[in-house]
C-alpha cells in the first residue's frame, strides 16, 4: 500500500487499545486534545498525540472514533455536570511543560484547571483518580534501576501524581512502575483481561514497596497509591493558576509534528 499520502499509515485492523477493549464491555471512555476544536485544530493541537488513532478498528469506526474528538473545553464542561466518560485521557496543547515551546508553570496552571474542574462536582470527585505524568524525561541522567521489560526497555524515570479522595496521604510508592501501569490501573479495576497475550500488561505485579521487583520482569498496577477502605477525604485542593514568569515566553515551534 502507498502510504505517502497519509500522516499516520493506517494500521492493521485487529490492532487492539484500552479504547477498543472498554468500548467492547460497554465502558464508556474519551481522549481529550487540547486544541481539537471540533475538528477545526488550532495550531497548539497535537496530531499525532491521540494514540487511538493509531487504530484502524476505532478510526473507521464513527461510533468509537467520536471517543477521541474532544477539547479540554469539552473535558471542563463535562467535568462540571458529572459527564464525562468512565476513563478519560486528557491531553495538553502548548502548554505542555515541554522545553522549547513551553514552561512547566504552563503545565501547572493546565493541570490545576483540570483538577479544579473534576473537582467541582462532589458526586464525580468522590469517585474519581486523577493521574498526572509525563511521556519522557528529555533525556537527563538518571541513577535509578531500569527492567527490561521488553525489547525497548525502561527509560529514565519520569514523575507520577495521583490525585484523589483515596489516595494515601504524603505517600511516595516505591512499587517499581511505568507508564503501562496506567493500563494496568485500568484493567485492575474494571476486571478486564490484557489486551494480548504478548503486551506489556500480561507482566506480574511488581513487589509492593519494591523499588527493585523480587520476582523481574514485573510491573505494579498502581493500586498500592490507594487506600479503599478509607473514609474518602472530599475536600478540594487549592490550586491557584500562577502567572508565567515575565522571563518565560511560549514561541511558535514549526518543526513539532503535527
Amino acid at each position: 500500500m502507498n502510504t505517502s499520502t497519509f500522516t499516520i499509515p493506517p494500521q492493521k485492523k485487529d490492532y487492539v487499545t484500552i479504547g477498543n477493549e472498554l468500548s467492547a464491555h460497554r465502558i464508556s471512555w474519551g481522549y481529550f486534545g487540547e486544541g481539537y476544536n471540533n475538528g477545526k485544530p488550532t495550531f497548539d493541537y497535537c496530531g499525532i498525540c491521540d494514540p487511538m488513532q493509531y487504530s484502524s478498528s476505532i478510526m473507521t469506526n464513527p461510533a468509537l472514533r467520536a471517543n477521541t474528538q474532544h477539547d479540554l473545553n469539552d473535558f471542563i464542561s463535562e467535568a462540571a455536570n458529572g459527564t464525562l466518560p468512565a476513563v478519560s485521557f486528557l491531553k495538553p496543547g502548548d502548554d505542555d511543560g515541554h522545553p522549547g515551546y513551553s514552561t512547566l508553570v504552563a503545565f501547572e496552571n493546565f493541570t490545576a484547571r483540570a483538577i479544579a474542574a473534576v473537582q467541582s462536582n462532589r458526586s464525580l470527585w468522590r469517585n474519581t483518580a486523577i493521574f498526572v505524568t509525563f511521556d519522557e524525561t528529555g533525556g537527563y541522567y538518571d541513577s535509578g534501576y531500569t527492567q527490561p521489560v521488553s525489547f525497548f526497555g525502561d527509560g529514565p524515570r519520569v514523575p507520577l501524581l495521583v490525585i484523589s479522595p483515596y489516595a494515601k496521604v504524603g505517600h511516595v510508592d516505591h512499587t517499581y512502575t511505568d507508564h503501562v501501569s496506567v493500563l494496568k490501573f485500568i484493567e485492575a479495576n474494571w476486571k478486564l483481561s490484557p489486551l494480548t497475550s504478548f503486551s506489556e500488561d500480561n507482566l506480574p505485579n511488581a513487589t509492593p514497596g519494591r523499588y527493585v521487583p523480587k520476582d523481574r520482569p514485573a510491573i505494579g498496577n498502581l493500586m498500592t497509591l490507594f487506600d479503599f477502605q478509607q473514609h474518602p477525604r472530599l475536600a478540594r485542593l487549592a490550586l491557584p493558576v500562577r502567572p508565567e514568569p515575565k522571563t518565560s515566553h511560549r514561541t511558535a515551534v514549526s518543526y513539532r509534528l503535527r
